[in-house]
């Protein structure tokens, strides 16, 4: 089948800012040793995360890296801190890894390059290379067929793999703790699994102790210890000792890695007095805590801590600092295994290319850069439409010079919140690269104001209608405009029909470029349940409403399919899912807010779905580039200063309760 080549533009929640690097402390004598400084591992490149250290090595490191457009492994050398890539994970087919650690030559991973074959069940599983083929050569899975696993962790020996086990379950759809269960298995014998209890993030002490963490009765995530004779010959008498909780009520502690005597255990803690994660020891025998990174980067999120070998060295990974970060670009390549699609990410959210091609236009990230803004298509220059207003969602007028539509107010409000619908115009001609940041425009509000939440406005082929959802009658319908004038003051109907009616949510519609279909979001399905969603077609006269089946019936019932957009001839939708849950534990990461999760596409007839992105970030609003313009993706300065801040925060769901 000859597929043409095209480009989808789309927005990823948080990892623009990230700037992690690793870096690592020198502990011992402990726990009278004084931290004063602290050095860094990896390069300053791209976001860098998820370190061990190689074997009895104190100074090199694997680890994960964005570098590449996607999340691969990559370790440092022993003279310097350059990065190779470990060429066993160089294969187009695998966008995601995860928790790389390099023992006895043998290097083991999370990997999602092997798909699910059912919605809804996720393909993170843990795989080895051959003794001695850290560079490459064969690569086995260790998970078995059909399960999840999370998080693996290898025992001092390096004969054992503990894990955080999904099993071979179906996501449940949550999305804070995960319910995985701490299971052993000898690295020689992957099949002969045992499940030892509930938990996430193992780590072994020895060959015969396992730290986690997993969130207590009282509500706080906790650090817990469990001893097994790891007799897997002989399982009807395996042992399992008594789970004993490592950490006090009253703090958060989560990511634990241990001592080889189990004496020590480093964790990431968030406490009541502070909005800083930071790394601290316990002395397991006490249940004593020291801080760590506190004493050395007060105000810096810290996350994921490793021991070396010997114990001696702590890592972690942390931003790198605003000063060494760079500028954010506005527009990067990502990788993605279809090979006629090309994903390009913006710093910015919902993005939509002019009728030409040569611009995309942007709304900011709501809070440090609200906004409505323009971009050139090589990434080189950016400008101001409509400055520290709230903004969201964009759609050109493609039959007017320099016209673009956006919802003016407050994003994930209720009906009854004023959110208008305005029209933007501006002079394309007077964007040139000498003109300051600040561009002329005539501003058009198109909704009254006494009309609630107006938005995600999108224009007809013919540029004299708009398809948007508004809440004017107390639920979340489709209407269409005029797209010139608007909707008449008086309040007689002028300008404007309703499309959809019902009591449920209808949103986020698409004017397809052939004009004949509307493509939305809704839950008319199950109106009671607000976070189910699927894609439905309807014409413009409100005719031939249908579903658009993606996943089968017996699935349907649980998606979460947002943000349908037409490609160029109308053939294609793409679009956000989550068909494939999470890819690594939430309360690793910074900004975890839902998995949203991936960007797909399939054709308007829901055949051909394939999946485009596959990390542990939420993606989002996609959207396609217009046909025959190709982006040269460029990071020169546009003037703006945009540096790389780090100012994310922890999960709301981490936070709420302190």
């Amino acid at each position: 089948m000859d597929f043409k080549q095209r480009t989808i533009v789309f927005t990823t929640v948080g990892v623009q800012e990230y700037g992690f690097d690793v870096f690592s402390v020198h502990l011992h004598p402990f726990p009278n040793a004084t931290v004063i400084s602290e050095t860094r591992l990896t390069d300053g490149i791209s976001v860098n995360f998820n370190a061990q250290f190689i074997d009895n090595d104190n100074t090199s490191i694997t680890f994960v890296s964005d570098r590449s457009g996607s999340e691969k492994i990559y370790r440092t050398s022993n003279s310097n801190t350059a990065v190779t890539l470990c060429a066993a994970f160089n294969n187009g087919a695998s966008l995601f890894h995860d928790r790389p650690t390099l023992r006895d030559g043998f290097l083991y991973f999370v990997s999602a390059h092997e798909p699910s074959v059912h919605p809804f069940k996720n393909s993170s599983a843990v795989y080895r290379t051959g003794s001695g083929d850290d560079d490459g050569g064969t690569v086995r899975r260790l998970t078995p067929p059909g399960f999840v696993d999370y998080s693996p962790a290898v025992s001092d020996s390096g004969e054992w793999l503990a894990v955080a086990s999904y099993g071979n379950r179906t996501w449940k759809g949550e999305i804070q703790e995960i319910d995985t269960e701490i299971t052993i298995f000898r690295t020689s014998e992957p099949d002969k699994r045992v499940v030892v209890c509930r938990g996430g993030w193992p780590t072994w002490a020895g060959d015969s102790t396992v730290f986690f963490h997993r969130k207590g009765e009282d509500g706080w995530w906790s650090i817990y210890r469990v001893e097994v004779n790891n007799d897997l010959d002989n399982l009807d008498s395996f042992i399992i000792g008594s789970v004993v909780r490592v950490t006090p009520s009253g703090l958060h502690a989560f990511t634990p890695s241990a001592t080889r005597d189990g004496k020590w255990i480093a964790v990431a803690t968030k406490r009541k007095e502070r909005e800083i994660r930071h790394i601290e020891i316990v002395d397991t025998r006490t249940c004593t805590l020291y801080p760590i990174t506190e004493t050395i980067n007060p105000n810096i999120n810290h996350y994921n801590p490793f021991f070396s070998h010997d114990s001696t060295r702590l890592g972690y990974h942390r931003f790198r600092g605003e000063s060494e970060s760079g500028s954010i670009p506005l527009l990067e390549n990502l990788g993605t295994t279809v090979p006629w699609i090309r994903m390009v990410r913006i710093h910015g959210t919902f993005p939509s290319s002019s009728p030409t091609g040569d611009l995309i236009a942007v709304n900011g990230d709501f809070l440090r850069i609200p906004g409505l803004m323009v971009v050139r298509s090589d990434g080189s220059k950016r400008w101001n439409l409509l400055k520290d207003r709230l903004a969201f969602y964009t759609s050109w007028n493609p039959k007017e010079k320099g016209v673009v539509y956006t919802s003016v107010g407050p994003i994930f409000s209720s009906p009854e919140k004023t959110v208008q619908i305005v029209r933007v115009s501006f002079n394309p001609d007077e964007l040139d690269h000498q003109n300051e940041n600040e561009v002329a425009v005539d501003v058009k509000v198109l909704t009254n104001e006494k009309t609630g939440n107006n938005a995600f406005p999108s224009c007809s082929p013919d540029g004299k209608h708009i398809v948007f959802r508004s809440g004017r009658d107390g639920m979340k319908n489709l209407y269409i405009l005029d797209a010139v004038n608007g909707e008449s003051d008086n309040g007689d109907g002028t300008g404007i029909r309703r499309l959809t009616d019902g009591d449920w949510i209808d949103t986020m519609p698409n004017w397809s470029p052939k004009g004949d279909l509307i493509a939305f979001s809704s839950n008319r399905h199950s109106p009671s349940n607000k976070e189910v969603f699927s894609i439905y077609l309807v014409r413009p006269d409100g005719s031939g409403l249908r579903r658009i089946e993606l996943v089968g019936p017996e699935w349907s019932g649980r998606e979460r399919v947002n943000h349908p957009c037409f490609s160029p001839d109308g053939e294609w939708l793409t679009f956000v899912a989550n068909f494939d849950g999470v890819y690594a534990e939430p309360v690793s990461m910074p900004n975890q807010f839902q998995p949203y999760g991936d960007v797909y596409i399939s054709r308007i007839d829901g055949t051909c779905l394939s999946k485009l992105t596959c990390n542990s970030y939420e993606n989002g609003t996609p959207a396609w580039h217009t046909d025959g313009v190709e982006m040269a993706i460029g990071l020169a300065d546009d003037g703006f200063h945009n540096p790389i801040s780090g100012q994310f925060d922890d999960p709301l769901w981490l936070t709420c309760d302190i």
